[in-house]
């Protein structure tokens, strides 16, 4: 189990997370490649990297509702009753009002039915696309016409955003924007890595130089926020269709070369394959620490909740003193948590495998 995971997808993974996490706290963990440009498309891509044509279509149905849809409904009972056995001390329900429609379709549709597990929107929306993108595997045409057929439904999803609004569209200009990147992630895996040198001191330059360039179209914030040059994914908002598709590949191009970089140093510090094996419950818990910080330090200060209750899930405390703290805690603590989870499953395997034994 060690050496699946010991790995440069991994890494990858590992990295995709913190930049997630990052990109929560308003700060670029990688310096002119703003989190919000990239750092969930890097996850369709890795999503491309993992496909495997070899199963059929029920069975990769089946595989991938065990491994993406039924964590995610756990997760949304286990926070439903968190949700509710907080409301009387934050003085706020965060979420929706609960009803079947919210927590059955809602996660396909807009994935915010509640607010502390609205980082996993993007799990529905990726069993979507990946089943789309299993469909499209089955037509043997040209790999070439295929690259530009995946581009051209980017592109198209990309203009399509006036419709966005629509939450009965919004989860199909998510998921066919997203198909190019799931592609992607496939060509590199099979095609590219470990086969073409792509990070030649040439590339590199060029990428740079470009994500320099791409600077000038910012129009969301200062460079000093870390954060600007991004589209929204998550409500199909694409203000520049071609700076998104452009900003998508520089970011995933940036996170492939750190990893190809560190890689040989890093690959046996056990932390960091750990938060690569634990990117889901990471995703998952990530605000549920951010939260419980943040009303702690309003407790101890004597601030009323009120301060935060007018403001969205994602504000916090002081970020100009508490940013790498919470995303330190958020880290540790989250992987851990996804640890003792992994621990606990394994007992339950464990008794099931010696009750069903004669």
């Amino acid at each position: 189990m060690v050496e699946i995971f010991n790995n440069k997808t991994n890494f990858l993974k590992a990295l995709a997370i913190l930049i997630v996490v990052s990109g929560h706290l308003e700060f670029s963990l990688i310096p002119m490649f703003p989190p919000y440009s990239f750092q969930v498309i890097l996850f369709f891509f890795i999503a491309g990297m993992l496909f495997k044509e070899k199963y059929g279509f029920f069975e990769y149905i089946k595989r991938r509702f065990k491994s993406l849809l039924i964590p995610y409904f756990l997760y949304e009972i286990a926070y439903l009753i968190i949700t509710i056995l907080i409301t009387p001390f934050v003085g706020k329900f965060w979420g929706m009002p609960i009803n079947l429609y919210n927590e059955i379709v809602m996660p396909f549709l807009s994935g915010h039915q509640l607010d502390l597990i609205s980082p996993l929107w993007f799990v529905p929306c990726l069993f979507i696309t990946l089943i789309i993108y299993k469909v499209f595997s089955y037509l043997k045409i040209n790999p070439v016409l295929k690259f530009f057929m995946f581009l051209f439904f980017t592109i198209i999803s990309a203009n399509c955003d006036k419709y966005s609004d629509n939450i009965l569209i919004l989860p199909f200009i998510r998921s066919f924007f997203a198909l190019f990147f799931v592609h992607l992630g496939f060509i590199y895996k099979n095609k590219i890595e470990n086969k073409i040198n792509i990070f030649r001191p040439v590339v590199v330059y060029f990428v740079l130089i470009a994500q320099g360039i791409l600077w000038l179209f910012n129009m969301d914030f200062s460079p000093l926020d870390g954060i600007g040059l991004h589209y929204l994914l998550v409500w199909g908002k694409f203000y520049n269709p071609w700076l998104a598709i452009l900003t998508s590949l520089t970011g995933i191009f940036i996170t492939l070369f750190i990893v190809e970089v560190i890689y040989p140093y890093l690959k046996n510090w056990n932390f960091l394959n750990k938060i690569g094996q634990n990117s889901y419950h990471i995703m998952a818990n990530h605000l549920l620490i951010f939260n419980i910080i943040t009303y702690s330090l309003l407790y101890f200060k004597g601030i009323p909740f009120d301060i935060k209750n007018a403001s969205d899930i994602y504000w916090f405390y002081c970020p100009i003193k508490t940013t790498y703290f919470y995303f330190v805690a958020g880290v540790i603590s989250t992987v851990y948590i996804g640890e003792l989870l992994k621990f606990i499953r394994r007992i339950f395997i464990s008794k099931y495998i010696a009750n069903k034994t004669p």
